[in-house]
């Protein structure tokens, strides 16, 4: 089986992506990052094939997603929806939020989150988000 998981061809753009974070990023990052969430790692920008992630735990095997402009123009969704399901196909859960979101209920994004956490963590499967 090939790697699928952080591929070297991918650091550039892995690298590229964390240095021009768009602010809703910045501001979920500063709250993720060093086990914010309890005490769980995130990664910022992981890839899985040829996708790179927001943000990801290799832990909880969950993903988020903040869909900025980019997500809203035309085609967009289609690629999103089969771009999900390549990253599913590895046993990753997937959470969206817009960056609107996180700049107007920061505190709903982050309850949502810590909810699918626990959820995960006690063993109870899929808790309806994402």
């Amino acid at each position: 089986m090939t790697k699928a998981f952080n591929k070297t061809s991918e650091k550039l753009k892995r690298k590229l992506l964390r240095s021009s974070m768009p602010k809703a990023e910045v501001i979920l990052w500063s709250k993720l990052k060093g086990k914010g969430l309890q005490g769980n790692k995130f990664r910022r920008q992981y890839s899985i094939e040829q996708f790179v992630i927001d943000f990801y735990s290799p832990k909880l095997k969950l993903a988020i997603e903040l869909d900025g402009d980019s997500h809203f123009v035309e085609g967009a969704d289609e690629y999103d929806r089969e771009r999900q399901t390549i990253i599913e196909a590895y046993g990753i859960r997937f959470l969206r939020f817009t960056n609107k979101e996180v700049h107007e209920n920061l505190k709903g994004v982050l309850d949502k989150i810590m909810a699918t956490i626990i959820t995960q963590e006690s063993g109870e499967g899929d808790c309806g988000y994402g």
